[in-house]
């Protein structure tokens, strides 16, 4: 009796002891846990990529011949801005630009004369082609509605440190439609996206006609362009050097899979529709070229293994362009480093004589000469990104 008692005392002890040695081990636990989350308060892990995002919601309608054509032949400019763009730690934005039209007769009522032209994208010749893709036709312009549309369908992600932009414009009264302008506007910025407004004719009439409320709204800036206002190019001895040096870049692309012929083809259908603008926008887009913001890694063999080392590797036979069919992995890969070796020379090369030409034009060129559209949008995007740590040092 004794011994079972003696036995029994033990059990109990050991039990207790367990209990305590739990109770400790819980009450570490949680308390390494609240260490661990003040930290993440204190010290949050950003993410390595920080994104600027910009939709471009554009009337379409009649009247906006001049503003489409200022879209397309001032987005390079725009581009080449943004590669001197610096996040907070020293790198480089991550640039997507999505494009809707809205106001245009050729598209359905049903919804709201409205159409997401490119959600958003980094591929700048996709961005480009999709621009020279519109044209105006008479029609409804719904401001309400198009951002309404903008913040629905885009993917603007929850990153707090992401620069997220809508710039609208046109020319109609911000109040048409059914939906509320001012219901759009503060949902925007409920998802920390700036509505900015550009009015596309006087000044105190956007003011009239709502365009400067709704960019308030949401702390976004207000703008009035003449969009029927010609941009005047100064031409310089370096626009031919960067051309020819363009046309040399070309030949440093090695197209793969599915897609890369036609995609290839494309690349210079979007060469050919800048030099058609002016030979000065075909120097703006060779100058995009040149620079990390031009990324075309699903087509390009190049990009593919500059983005992922083990590309070649992965790579199916078949999707291999036809001088490298029959090759060994080894060839394959000696062939494409000497295309990038290529390339980054030529690269440097432009980048080297746009240099020169940017000095002559400092000299050459009136001041204030910049695009319209162009203007309107980087002094509101400079101004924007200073409160996301981006800057143009």
């Amino acid at each position: 009796m004794k011994k079972n008692i003696l036995i029994g005392l033990s059990l109990l002890t050991l039990s207790i002891g367990y209990v305590e040695a739990s109770r400790l081990a819980t009450k570490e636990i949680a308390g390494l846990r609240t260490e661990i989350q003040l930290e993440d308060k204190l010290h949050p892990v950003k993410p390595k990529k920080q994104y600027v995002k910009i939709a471009l919601l554009l009337d379409t309608s009649n009247s906006m011949d001049g503003l489409i054509n200022q879209a397309k032949s001032q987005l390079w400019d725009i581009v080449n801005e943004f590669s001197y763009a610096k996040c907070g730690n020293g790198s480089t934005p991550e640039l997507q630009i999505a494009l809707y039209e809205y106001g245009n007769d050729d598209l359905t009522a049903q919804e709201g004369y409205i159409r997401q032209v490119l959600p958003f994208s980094n591929d700048l010749d996709e961005i480009s082609e999709k621009l020279f893709s519109l044209t105006t036709n008479g029609g409804e312009e719904y401001c309400g509605a198009v951002i309404n549309t903008s913040l629905k369908q885009l993917d603007w992600g929850k990153n707090p440190d992401d620069l997220k932009l809508v710039f609208i414009a046109g020319n109609e009264p911000f109040t048409q439609g059914r939906t509320n302008y001012k219901d759009a506007v503060l949902q925007a910025k409920e998802k920390d996206v700036v509505i900015n407004t550009i009015f596309c004719g006087n000044y105190a009439q956007g003011i009239s006609t709502k365009w400067k409320d709704g960019a308030q709204l949401s702390g976004g800036d207000y703008m009035a362009i003449d969009h029927n206002a010609e941009q005047i190019y100064v031409a310089t001895p370096y626009d031919k050097i960067i051309i020819e040096l363009n046309t040399k870049l070309n030949n440093t692309y090695v197209a793969y899979g599915a897609t890369g012929t036609t995609r290839l083809d494309k690349q210079r259908l979007q060469d050919n529709n800048a030099y058609e603008m002016e030979a000065e926008v075909a120097v703006s887009r060779a100058v995009s070229k040149s620079s990390k913001l031009y990324k075309n890694s699903s087509w390009d063999l190049v990009d593919a293994v500059e983005e992922d080392a083990d590309a070649i590797e992965e790579i199916a036979p078949e999707a291999l362009p036809a001088p490298l069919k029959g090759k060994s992995k080894k060839e394959i890969k000696a062939y494409v480093s000497q295309k990038k070796s290529e390339r980054a020379k030529i690269q440097a090369e432009i980048q080297k004589t746009n240099a020169k030409r940017e000095a002559y034009l400092a000299q050459h060129q009136k001041e204030n000469t910049k695009g319209e559209l162009e203007n309107a949008l980087l002094k509101a995007i400079k101004k924007q990104a200073a409160k996301k740590e981006l800057n143009w040092k």
